[in-house]
């Protein structure tokens, strides 16, 4: 039996009436485009969350980007976060003309160590971008406060961690606003590329649909600061907007087998998910940790088990982002995590023998060591 770290072809297969019926419910509306679908969608998602606002666009990229530019980030300003996270997270920070500043993580969730904020904090920095790491929160509370002594503008980074909880908040609900992506192998996820910006703020949410639409307030009028595409398309809001339904079956789903790899994986040597206090974990990604990790990964591979590293190359290690003058050495626990995680299997529909089958796999490769 072949085992990925994802697949979504089970999911699709029993939910693919309600998918084809959304598709064809837009393809029949006569609306492509910022129609009622990406208004209804919008509304839900804000809902679900308790805010009055959403702006759908059309990836978690641009919703970084477009979250950064309504609160007042661009060229010359700072942007605090860290460096263990999918590059787009940086690649937004860069694309406003601002300039990432990295500080280190917890060595046991691989969240933001909130505490070294003032260590990086200076007259240029503009906003605080904390990331919720593979499906749990950063301190919000404590960020929050450095945030308020320094003047600074909060974006979350909410990419992993749809649904996910801390001290009962929703992820994407503590700051002044939030990035969702909707890419397939998120929580949430699109049949390809999607996205949503969060608020509680009037003028943030204006800022955002006027930059998502080239700047335009009426059509053909550019009435602001111009922006650019970036719009959610109606066939993916409708489907977003169906499977928001189901959200919370996924996350029952998802902390199930967090459970199961628990029990079955204790006792081998892994280090397993750490739950920092007082978050509900979403488990988008079950990381483990191993010092022989490459040779654990070559083994399962041979056994057709195919998993995945998430971050394999912090991202101040990466060519791409050798402009930024950081060194092998400046994140210690960020660099040291790096060489030894990786993810198991973790879907809403993998099933018990497929978990069986990689939980026995670990424990045989892990004794012969």
């Amino acid at each position: 039996m072949s085992i990925k770290v994802w697949n979504y072809l089970a999911e699709y297969e029993a939910e693919r009436a309600d998918i084809l019926d959304a598709v064809d419910t837009v393809f029949r509306s006569g609306q492509l485009i910022l129609g009622r679908r990406v208004r209804d969608f919008e509304g839900a998602f804000a809902a679900y969350h308790g805010v009055p606002h959403c702006v759908g666009v059309d990836n978690g990229t641009n919703a970084l980007v477009l979250g950064l530019r309504a609160l007042g980030v661009g060229p010359g300003d700072e942007v605090v976060t860290v460096a263990n996270t999918a590059a787009p997270t940086v690649v937004a920070i860069d694309a406003v003309g601002a300039t990432p500043v990295f500080v280190d993580v917890h060595p046991e969730t691989y969240l933001m160590d909130v505490d070294r904020i003032p260590e990086v904090v200076t007259e240029r920095t503009k906003c605080l971008l904390p990331v919720h790491l593979y499906g749990q929160c950063v301190d919000m509370t404590a960020l929050a406060g450095h945030a308020s002594t320094h003047g600074l503008a909060v974006l979350e980074d909410c990419a992993q961690a749809h649904g996910a909880r801390r001290h009962g908040r929703l992820a994407g609900t503590m700051g002044d606003a939030a990035a969702f992506s909707f890419y397939p192998t998120k929580v949430l996820g699109a049949y390809g590329d999607a996205g949503a910006t969060i608020t509680s703020t009037a003028a943030v949410d204006a800022a955002l649909r006027r930059l998502r639409y080239y700047g335009m307030e009426d059509r053909y009028y550019v009435e602001a600061t111009p922006g650019h595409n970036s719009r959610l398309d109606e066939v993916h809001a409708e489907i977003l907007r169906r499977k928001l339904t189901r959200l919370d079956d996924y996350l029952t789903a998802r902390r199930a087998i967090a459970a199961r790899y628990a029990e079955g994986l204790v006792g081998t040597g892994l280090v397993l998910p750490a739950l920092a206090e007082g978050n509900d974990h979403v488990y988008y990604l079950y990381v483990v940790r191993h010092p022989r990790r490459d040779t654990i990964l070559t083994e399962l591979a041979a056994r057709d088990i195919t998993l995945n590293v998430s971050y394999r190359w912090p991202v101040h290690t990466r060519k791409g982002f050798a402009h930024l003058g950081h060194r092998q050495g400046d994140l210690p626990v960020t660099e040291r995590a790096a060489d030894e995680i990786f993810s198991l299997p973790m879907y809403p529909t993998l099933t018990k023998a497929e978990q069986d089958l990689v939980v026995e796999a670990l424990r045989e490769v892990l004794a012969a060591l």
